[in-house]
């Protein structure tokens, strides 16, 4: 297998239940592969971990990325999920008006 694997959007078609299944296929494949997968799931974004996960933003004819900061959600997940927090746009990712 390539030393990277790069998937769009995984999560199409699969019955909501599958989508978990398809976390935890995409977890165990990390361990010996980097794993870049996009999706607007929020209910893939829920079976990852702040740690796991990298927000692309548009700016201006570019895009930026950047990492999502645990400790200064950790208050928020108390209460919320991730899928959540991107929901209520709290963690970026979502496109501008």
């Amino acid at each position: 297998m390539p030393a990277a694997i790069l998937i769009d959007e995984p999560e199409l078609g699969l019955h909501p239940y599958a989508v978990a299944t398809l976390a935890g296929l995409m977890k165990s494949a990390s361990v010996r592969h980097q794993l870049i997968v996009s999706t607007q799931s929020v209910e893939l974004v829920d079976q990852f971990d702040a740690e796991d996960l990298i927000v692309a933003d548009k700016a201006g004819a570019a895009s930026t990325l950047r990492r999502l900061d645990a400790e200064a959600l950790a208050e928020w997940l108390e209460d919320y999920s991730l899928g959540e927090l991107w929901k209520k746009n709290l963690l970026g990712g979502r496109p501008a008006r």
